[in-house]
């Protein structure tokens, strides 16, 4: 059995769908869905169960579980702005930590959802090194706190635990991500704006940077679902690994893109919001030479190319 934790989230839900193609319906999908809207995510895959998160931790680590393969833990709190930190730990470190701990005792492979977010202002690099690391929120020193518990498993094992991969991953967008809000993509906002009004509002000039031309790694999901099985396909393989195209682009592009795709619209500019000061990522470029190390040698969607498949998916399904 193989699960799935955030199944019904954004990059879980594309996580089954992609098992699925692949023949894989034994999987066990773990959510919170006190969001029931986030159902539809799932209602296209097979899966062999459903538990709530708080079940499936309980009865994990009360030893009802048969033999588990591997778990992608794909669920966390991903809204930056959380600042109740008691909440963000408990749900991002602690929930984490306990499904690494309880896989290293049972032998089973862990796959889970770092961020780039550790990497702060990117002042240092964004190099899977500690000395690139600055998170700027609760959100990436929840994720930042578990990589380092990772590496010290990594040393202290000596490479003879099982699998574990943190994969952090750089700006995601694509289907499957309605339900964010706030939090999901600019390339999902800058299509509701063209569709509601016909302008994609992007912040003018901040950090030295032009307006519009603050730039970011974007990563297509089927990316970053292709990143993860790539390393389910190789189980010998563990550490912490950027999940990025390695090709920084600006907001520009995206909201090109968008229009394009649409044969409509424009750009306006808006003031930069004064509490994003000293707490916004105006540049990401992920750092690939480790994950090509090792040897994922797959090319990654560049910004016109993914926007255009995700809007194509988008406006046929609704979702």
């Amino acid at each position: 059995m193989l699960v799935v934790t955030g199944a019904a989230g954004f990059i879980g839900a594309n996580l089954v769908r992609a098992l699925n193609a692949r023949g894989i319906t034994d999987i066990l999908a773990v959510d919170d869905l006190t969001d029931g809207t986030k159902f539809r995510n799932l209602a296209d895959a097979d899966i062999a169960d459903y538990l709530d998160k708080d079940e499936f931790l309980a009865r994990l680590t009360a030893g009802e579980w048969p033999k588990i393969e591997a778990i992608f833990h794909e669920g966390a709190c991903s809204d930056t702005t959380e600042w109740n930190g008691k909440f963000v730990m408990d749900v991002n470190y602690r929930y984490t930590r306990t499904l690494l701990e309880w896989c290293q005792r049972a032998g089973t492979r862990f796959i889970y959802a770092s961020s780039a977010s550790v990497y702060g202002m990117g002042t240092a690099g964004f190099r899977e090194d500690r000395s690139c690391e600055r998170p700027l929120n609760m959100y990436a020193y929840s994720k930042f706190l578990l990589d380092q518990v990772v590496r010290r498993k990594e040393l202290d094992a000596a490479g003879a635990q099982p699998q574990v991969v943190g994969l952090r991953y750089f700006n995601v967008y694509g289907p499957r991500e309605q339900h964010k809000g706030k939090m999901a993509s600019t390339a999902f906002h800058f299509n509701n704006q063209i569709e509601a009004g016909g302008v994609c509002r992007l912040f003018a000039g901040a950090d030295g940077y032009e307006s519009g031309e603050q730039r970011r790694d974007f990563i297509h999901v089927d990316d970053v679902v292709a990143v993860n099985l790539w390393f389910y396909a190789h189980g010998g393989t563990s550490g912490i690994y950027n999940c990025g195209t390695g090709r920084a682009q600006p907001f520009n592009d995206v909201a090109r893109a968008v229009i394009d795709w649409h044969g409509r619209g424009r750009i306006e500019y808006i003031s930069f919001p004064a509490e994003l000061a000293g707490r916004y990522q105006s540049y990401t470029q992920a750092d690939t030479a480790k994950l090509r190390a090792v040897g994922y040698d797959a090319p990654f969607l560049d910004v016109a190319t993914g926007v255009k498949r995700y809007l194509d998916v988008l406006h046929d399904t609704a979702c």
